[in-house]
């Protein structure tokens, strides 16, 4: 296999001063609009497709998806991320991958692979960028594009679980990911929320999103739900508490658990490590492993 480094044109667009459609393009991406559609190989190896929703921004919608990512590889399994969350790319750093490049090979890019052992293998346009604090200042019509692109021309190879860790909101990004994964059959939607009022009624409109495409959605995680005095263990519901289990009661969808604030869980995000492996103690450990046998044992049941 022959591998090369694709050159990337800068994402630099003034907004308003050029049409939608124009600024500089991945060379990659150049005339490939047509082909989405005829080169759907790439995703035949993946079995089960996740995808992280919230309606909010600042819920932790990356945190989630990395955790689960490292969960799922210490469960056995193989595992992609694909972050189209292309305004805040922030998943190549919680892993210690940011400034790795981006090859082609025959069939298309290349993941980034997160360990030795290739367990865990990364796309973000973080790796696209020349500077890591570029702005990525695009319309709908070329976000689209690297979208579908990243759908259809990523090599994944054999994997068991693709995790695509999504913007906020519920705007053209999550129309294009949604119709572009449609053909392989997502397993279902992940949502994201925090307890208190404001984010829960947000993340409700993601629900009804969901609702609308005919996204089934696997259940609803509440994040930042709690935080665990380290010292003395007494438990303080700094934003709320039950919003999450509370939303998920109303819509009827699952409840998959609630992920308390977590010192070395934020520290472990910041410094690239593996919290699942270096922080079994941690009061967020037994929510994320719980929440990931839930996933594990809904995936199984959709196979039987």
């Amino acid at each position: 296999m022959t591998a090369h480094s694709p050159t990337w044109g800068s994402p630099d667009t003034l907004v308003g001063s050029t049409p939608a459609s124009s600024g500089p393009t991945p060379r990659g991406m150049q005339g490939q609009h047509g082909k989405y559609s005829a080169e759907c190989g790439n995703l035949a190896g993946v079995r089960h497709i996740i995808l992280i929703l919230s309606g909010k921004g600042g819920v932790g919608k990356s945190t989630i998806s990395t955790e689960l990512a490292l969960a799922l590889r210490h469960a056995g399994k193989k595992v992609g991320i694909l972050d189209v969350d292309l305004c805040g790319p922030s998943i190549p750093r919680m892993l210690q991958v940011q400034g790795r490049a981006v090859h082609q090979c025959d069939s298309g890019w290349v993941p980034v692979f997160v360990d030795q052992e290739q367990s865990i293998a990364l796309m973000s346009v973080g790796f696209l960028l020349e500077k890591p604090d570029e702005a990525v200042v695009w319309r709908g019509p070329k976000k689209n594009a690297l979208i579908k692109q990243f759908v259809s021309d990523v090599a994944w190879g054999e994997l068991d679980y693709l995790v695509v860790d999504t913007p906020p909101g519920t705007s053209d990004e999550h129309i294009a990911t949604l119709e572009a994964l449609r053909p392989y059959k997502p397993l279902g939607a992940l949502v994201v929320t925090t307890p208190q009022a404001v984010s829960v009624g947000d993340v409700r409109r993601e629900l009804t999103f969901c609702r609308k495409t005919g996204l089934q959605v696997m259940g609803v995680v509440e994040n930042m739900s709690s935080f665990v005095c380290p010292h003395c263990a007494e438990c303080t519901n700094v934003f709320s508490r039950g919003g999450g289990e509370e939303l998920a009661r109303h819509a009827g969808v699952p409840f998959l658990g609630s992920v308390p604030l977590d010192p070395e869980l934020t520290r472990s995000l910041e410094e690239g490590r593996d919290f699942i492996q270096e922080f079994p103690k941690s009061p967020a450990f037994p929510a994320l492993i719980s929440i990931t046998q839930k996933i594990l044992d809904r995936a199984l049941a959709q196979l039987s």
